[in-house]
């Protein structure tokens, strides 16, 4: 069983939440999680290579943005919303509040 690396939020730097951020893919994956809870792999990824998902999920994660668990074959992605309001209060309301709606986004309704 492959287990994935979180780091504490206590250590999570404002630097790397922006970076990861600042990817439209990586932020419609976080939108995404904030609007339909826990979600695979598969469900994610919009028909895009494993490898290149497996890039984005693993900067998500490292950033502290979301946790990955593994349930059987499959790897389910939430989001740290709860713990990274109390770490950055404001900041993830403020990223989730928009009114463009993304490309996954679209796709995952």
């Amino acid at each position: 069983m492959e287990r994935y690396s979180h780091p504490s939020i206590d250590t999570v730097e404002p630097s790397a939440v922006f970076h990861a951020l600042s990817d439209p893919l990586r932020l419609d994956i976080v939108r995404t999680l904030a609007r339909r809870g826990p979600l695979n792999c598969a469900a994610l990824s919009c028909d895009r290579p494993r490898s290149t998902m497996s890039h984005h999920f693993r900067v998500l994660r490292e950033a502290g943005l979301v946790r990955t668990t593994t349930q059987g074959t499959e790897h389910i992605n939430t989001l740290r919303k709860d713990e990274l309001e109390r770490r950055f209060p404001g900041l993830i309301a403020l990223v989730l509040d928009t009114h463009a709606s993304s490309e996954l986004t679209q796709k995952a309704s």
